[in-house]
């Protein structure tokens, strides 16, 4: 059993919650359903398995064991959560260094791939500077653990930071991939199918903040959008002042960033067809007006998100006219 089993089994996720004042009730033998600690709602959504030692918010969407857990609720990467429950078996690695190295490795890999560079042009991101700037990669597979263990990266700080699965495999195959930075450090990265796989993914642990957050939050109006493309086709189309939430569901951190002054936010969610972008960026205006925080719905075109505008031909006019017939 290794340390992080050991870990779990020494300290269950039900009596960790206790011991942070979590109220659940027994909803069967192993279950229980309280309140849940990772957003505010007013009826129980969130529940524990105790026999599985797992949780699942029906309210949010997250689920996961203890150190998952302990990474969404106090905003820490995966070793960081290790140490923050027992110093001892704390991964002796710095690892924002370790990604940084994927990072640029990736990076290195876009202008020798035609079909990634193909994939951007198609997604209407082709600005070189804007690629560097936002250290846009590609991840081809299949290279990623050599380079990395040449570098003198164990297998096991790999597997741990997600980089690699258990069979030793590059976790990112054939992906576009963004870093995430929390501050200088980058905490982790996204990676967008090119292929037929699932579009998005993420490594394990934190997302962090706001996407580009430093560089917006002096703004008196923020764009917010749900995805990276549409951050990128924002910020081509000239929009400094875009910022991005990687998802519909703000985590705390994400939430807290827009409320820490007075700003107008444009919610600028996909259009889609069942109307959960619209929806989700509905909650989130009634949200931030509690904050005292002016949150206006920009509506795209049916079907559209930010970035199949630009792609389909839209302009920055005709989006200035979008945002200007925001709803409150």
């Amino acid at each position: 059993m290794g340390d992080v089993e050991r870990l779990k089994r020494r300290t269950p996720l039900l009596e960790y919650l206790r011991q942070h004042n979590w109220a659940g009730r027994p909803v069967g033998r192993f279950e229980f359903v309280g309140l849940c600690p990772l957003h505010k709602e007013n009826q129980p959504s969130f529940y524990v398995n105790a026999r599985k030692d797992v949780f699942y918010c029906h309210g949010c969407g997250q689920g996961g064991d203890l150190i998952r857990f302990v990474q969404l609720s106090r905003g820490l990467s995966f070793g960081q959560s290790l140490a923050s429950l027992d110093p001892e078996i704390a991964p002796e690695v710095d690892s924002s260094a370790v990604l940084e190295k994927a990072a640029a490795f990736y990076q290195q890999q876009l202008d020798h791939s035609r079909d990634a560079m193909g994939y951007l042009q198609q997604r209407g991101v082709h600005d070189p500077t804007l690629i560097r700037e936002l250290g846009i990669g590609y991840a081809p597979g299949g290279t990623l653990r050599r380079y990395l263990t040449a570098q003198g990266h164990s297998f096991d700080v790999l597997r741990r930071l997600g980089l690699i699965n258990a069979r030793g495999a590059d976790a990112l195959y054939q992906r576009i991939v963004f870093p995430l930075q929390q501050g200088e450090n980058i905490v982790n990265l996204y990676g967008r199918s090119i292929g037929s796989a699932f579009a998005h993914r993420f490594l394990p642990g934190c997302k962090g903040g706001l996407y580009a957050w430093e560089k917006v939050r002096h703004y008196d109006e923020v764009i917010l959008v749900e995805g990276l493309f549409d951050y990128g086709s924002l910020r081509q189309a000239g929009f400094q002042n875009a910022t991005c939430s990687l998802g519909t569901h703000l985590n705390d951190a994400q939430f807290h960033q827009l409320c820490d002054g007075q700003r107008t936010v444009y919610l600028t969610f996909d259009v889609d067809a069942n109307q959960s972008g619209q929806r989700a960026a509905e909650r989130l205006a009634h949200r931030l007006g509690a904050h005292g925080i002016m949150a206006l719905r920009v509506l795209l075109p049916h079907g559209y998100d930010p970035n199949s505008f630009f792609v389909g031909g839209g302009n920055a006019e005709q989006f200035r006219s979008l945002l200007e017939a925001a709803q409150p």
